[in-house]
């Protein structure tokens, strides 16, 4: 029989980067006891993302957070900062990324590749708690 169940994960990001979730995401399924199912993220926030990436070279997360830097830095000139010059840098980073995920679930854990992690891709300078909606269909 088919079952669902949602929750929410809040993450406070120290600073601006990538910050690993898949542990927190591994718990909260293990907890939902279903076996088979997909499971979907989907990020609140217009500045900050989700992705799955590398999860054992810490140089990978580097260069991913420096590539974003060079392709929407924050000294450009742009209309909308009203939170400041990280503020439009931060919707840029978040667009070219994506606010959602879906990973399967299968006998009963998340469906990761072995080198793949789950992040929140943090893209302000403040800590800025950030909320992630969680919702798991399976059996």
């Amino acid at each position: 029989m088919m079952r669902q169940a949602s929750g929410h994960l809040t993450v406070t990001a120290p600073r601006p980067g990538l910050h690993a979730i898949t542990a927190d995401m591994a718990r909260w399924v293990a907890a939902q006891h279903m076996e088979e199912g997909l499971l979907t993220l989907f990020c609140r926030h217009t500045s900050a993302s989700l992705l799955i990436q590398e999860n054992a070279a810490p140089a990978a997360a580097r260069d991913l957070e420096a590539y974003f830097a060079r392709i929407a830095p924050e000294d450009a000139r742009y209309a909308h900062d009203d939170e400041g010059p990280d503020d439009m840098p931060a919707h840029l980073r978040a667009a070219l990324t994506q606010t959602h995920l879906s990973i399967p679930v299968s006998g009963g854990r998340l469906a990761l590749g072995m080198w793949q992690g789950i992040y929140l891709f943090e893209h302000r300078r403040r800590p800025t708690r950030r909320e992630i909606a969680l919702h798991l269909i399976g059996a």
